[in-house]
């Protein structure tokens, strides 16, 4: 059971064999460290892009588009058992501190250790609650007995703990550290509470928060959009809750991801890509959806768009890593830069049968250091959350609150403004968003979230929280058809790159149906998601074994 982890000292970051909540606590150094053992990042999990329909991995589904996830998922024991060692190690911190004076720890240095801990709390219990719904709410070390009975809390009564927890914490919290290592700020407080009220439908709470958040003015949009998520732009202006990476202490991308976004020229797999579903989803650059803006060309589909489109997919007929980039079957060759020479191309399926399946490879972040001598270390920030997704946040939570205002349209036309590296109050410049109608409203904030934190991890909760996962993650991802029927049925009738321009429904989802109809695209995978079970995660078998007072939810 979890629980029996409450008194147990940071015995997996430090070599103290012998240690306990009894043996260790002992001063103030020891207190520092276990509260640096709080913001792990395995205790702060992003979630996989490959969970939503943003994202395509040639014909392998996962416990989520597979629709297999279950009690004994290792992730659902990962994710539960991580959360719940961080809050009993909180716990036993909160419970440590009230003798602060006795450790030699003065008064002030000792409520700033317990505002990052209530901090790290109260985002445990967050994560818990979003995935798993109802959850054990504790704010004490438990005997082994107590572990073994505890019930289940209602999510509303721990999201009011959670709040208040983050409020305490923003009270306290630096806007910034001067020395010594970055943990969670005033910023980050106000940033999580209204992440996680968005997620709980809270919605003045949300718009309270961020709102809090802005109005500090310690962040800024950082000015090129395509810069940002690069491993040379280090603590970005941007980054609220994040992490550095270091390839000198190796802590970098997976060797594996790295390589899955490497395109198959410069020596990776491209076997981690874009859906159509996201390429469709970036607007004109009159603000319109492709299927209702006379600038979209099908055969000509990066013209005209917003320009998140051309940053986070690589354009056709451009360079990308040295290397032109060119899908199309007919293309056999293309120039290499760095040889300055011609080379087979190895990102076409008219030459490798697994190039990527659907044409497209990912851009956002990757850049030369991606490639880094052939040794794929690459160590970009780790971001949690940044400052347009707070903005994005209290537009959202204004709107459905029905308070749509002035601040509504500025926080969007401000993170819209900037991917087109403009002033946001220069509306002749970009589509800026002027409409008060809260629908639509609704429809550009949604599909601005996906414009701007595709792959970043954010959209698989987004479609649960949004009741939209029953809908996209029952799709069927589509893809060229092998190489021979593409040059028949696509590239030489002209039809190249799609054949013809998807309808877009009201939720922003592309119709590729047709298209697979007309035997134009082919079938890569078939998602599955069932809306009686998959908008919660089970909660692991172990512990609903070890303690029946868990229940199970709902049909697992």
């Amino acid at each position: 059971m979890i629980f029996m982890s409450c008194g147990c000292a940071e015995l997996d970051l430090y070599p103290l064999d012998t240690g306990s909540s009894d043996s260790w606590y002992r001063n103030e150094s020891e207190i520092q460290m276990s509260i640096m053992g709080l913001y792990r990042t395995d205790f702060w999990p992003i979630d996989d892009t490959r969970w939503s329909d943003d994202h395509q991995s040639r014909t392998t589904l996962n416990i989520i588009t597979g629709g297999t996830i279950n009690s004994e998922t290792g992730e659902v024991a990962t994710r539960w058992q991580n959360a719940y060692k961080a809050i009993a190690r909180a716990n036993t911190l909160l419970e440590k501190l009230e003798n602060a004076e006795a450790l030699g720890i003065v008064p002030e240095q000792a409520a700033l250790y317990r505002a990052q801990t209530l901090f790290a709390r109260a985002g445990q219990y967050a994560i818990l609650t979003t995935y798993f719904g109802d959850v054990p709410y504790v704010e004490k070390q438990l005997t082994i007995e107590e572990a073994f009975k505890i019930g289940r809390t209602d999510r509303a009564e721990i999201m009011e703990h959670v709040y208040r927890d983050f409020d305490e914490a923003a009270r306290i919290l630096p806007l910034s550290y001067d020395n010594g290592p970055e943990l969670a700020t005033k910023g980050a407080a106000y940033a999580l509470k209204a992440r996680y009220a968005l997620y709980n439908e809270d919605w003045e709470i949300a718009a309270e928060a961020a709102r809090n958040c802005m109005e500090l003015e310690v962040y800024s949009l950082y000015p090129d959009f395509s810069e940002l998520f690069l491993a040379s732009t280090k603590k970005a202006s941007e980054n609220i809750f994040s992490w550095p990476r270091s390839i000198e202490l190796n802590q970098i991308l997976s060797t594996g991801q790295v390589m899955g976004y490497v395109t198959r020229n410069r020596g990776g797999y491209a076997s981690e890509y874009p859906t159509w579903e996201l390429f469709c989803s970036f607007l004109c650059t009159d603000g319109k959806p492709i299927d209702e803006s006379p600038l979209f060309d099908p055969h000509n589909p990066f013209r005209n768009r917003d320009p998140r489109c051309a940053a986070t997919i690589v354009e056709f007929e451009t360079e990308h890593l040295g290397v032109l980039y060119d899908p199309n079957p007919l293309t056999t060759s293309v120039w290499n830069s760095i040889t300055q020479r011609e080379v087979t191309n190895q990102d076409t399926r008219g030459v490798n049968t697994y190039a990527s399946y659907n044409g497209l490879v990912l851009k956002k972040g990757v850049d030369e250091a991606y490639v880094n001598d052939n040794t794929f270390k690459v160590d970009p920030d780790r971001v949690f959350i940044r400052l347009a997704d707070v903005m994005l946040i209290y537009a959202e939570a204004m709107i459905e609150a029905n308070q749509i205002d002035q601040t509504v349209l500025d926080a969007i036309n401000r993170v819209r403004a900037r991917a087109y590296k403009v002033d946001y109050t220069d509306v002749a410049s970009y589509p800026a968003v002027t409409t008060t109608d809260r629908d639509e409203l609704r429809r550009i904030v949604r599909t601005e979230r996906r414009m701007e934190f595709a792959f970043e991890g954010g959209r698989y909760m987004d479609l649960i929280r949004w009741k939209l996962a029953e809908k996209t993650l029952n799709l069927a991802d589509y893809g060229l058809l092998d190489k021979d029927e593409l040059i028949e049925k696509v590239v030489e009738p002209g039809l190249w790159f799609y054949p013809f321009t998807p309808q877009i429904d009201e939720d922003g989802v592309a119709d590729f149906k047709p298209m697979y109809d007309a035997g134009l695209v082919k079938l890569i995978t078939q998602r599955n998601f069932d809306p009686s079970k998959h908008y919660l995660w089970p909660i692991p078998s172990r512990e609903v074994i070890t303690n029946p007072n868990l229940g199970q939810n709902d049909n697992y």
